[in-house]
């Protein structure tokens, strides 16, 4: 049994050292999974959400608010497309979902989004407002964050299974797998990770044509919604220490490259029912 453990210790010893990557940033990054295989996993993932929106009767057909979404999110994707060419066959989509009390947003690696209503509900964004926090959800899957989670559950699984191993529990090892499921779907994003979308989302919005100011009153709203409980989107995008000083610091830079004026938006399919998910 000890030698099998000792197996297990090395195998896993050598994942995590053969699988270090480097993120756009230049930060090094732990990915057990790689970028496609997260693509490929995102893509089941938001199938079979939208799939259950639209059974549920969460989608939302507001021709004015699709038009809106997809002109500042085809114009950030455009940026995107430029910087990240592999991303050009990316599936970019926006689901806009029915939560008139849910302030969230999110993307997927591969470039499927959602909206929830709340978000323009509760917190009367502009567009430039929407336009950070659209840059900043694209961000995280331009750098690969969504592996970056996955990677993260499944060292966390590893280890529970080597412990398993360890012990002859075949209930360990089972209980192992089913923990890495969970933990890449409920794992919030990093520090490093909310900082790395903060810093790469406002230069995607600064490059669409977007006022870089508008990072800093976002999070004021963000903080101040809710009354008591935090929003949703507070919960799986935990703030690093002083946000607004850091993204504060960064306005004078991202005014020099903001563009004056921005070209046709990329195209983006706006999901208001669940047959547009395939």
């Amino acid at each position: 049994m000890r030698s099998v453990t000792r197996f297990t210790a090395l195998l896993v010893a050598a994942a995590l050292l053969t699988a270090c990557a480097t993120s756009p940033t230049g930060r090094r990054q732990l990915l057990l999974i790689s970028p496609e295989s997260a693509v490929v996993e995102s893509r089941k993932a938001y199938v079979s959400t939208v799939r259950q929106l639209g059974a549920e009767d969460k989608l939302l057909d507001d021709p004015l608010l699709a038009d809106r979404v997809q002109v500042i999110t085809g114009r950030l994707v455009a940026v995107a497309v430029q910087e990240y060419p592999h991303t050009r066959d990316w599936d970019w989509s926006v689901a806009l979902i029915d939560g008139p009390d849910t302030v969230n947003a999110w993307c997927m690696a591969g470039g499927r989004m959602a909206v929830y209503s709340g978000l323009f509900e509760k917190l009367e964004l502009t567009d430039d407002e929407f336009a950070q926090i659209m840059g900043h959800e694209i961000s995280h899957a331009l750098a690969n964050h969504t592996a970056e989670r996955m990677s993260v559950a499944m060292a966390t699984t590893v280890g529970v299974i080597a412990a398993g191993v360890a012990a002859d529990n075949n209930n360990a090892a089972l209980a192992g797998a089913a923990l890495a499921a969970q933990l890449a779907i409920q794992l919030p994003n990093s520090r490093a990770s909310e900082s790395e979308a903060d810093q790469i989302g406002i230069e995607l919005a600064s490059k669409a044509g977007y006022e870089p100011a508008a990072a800093v009153t976002l999070w004021e709203k963000m903080e101040q919604v809710g009354g008591a409980g935090p929003a949703e989107f507070l919960s799986t995008h935990p703030a690093p220490g002083n946000r607004q000083a850091q993204l504060k610091a960064m306005v004078p830079a991202m005014r020099a490259i903001k563009r004056p004026s921005f070209g046709k938006p990329y195209p983006v399919t706006i999901i208001r029912e669940s047959s547009q998910a395939i």
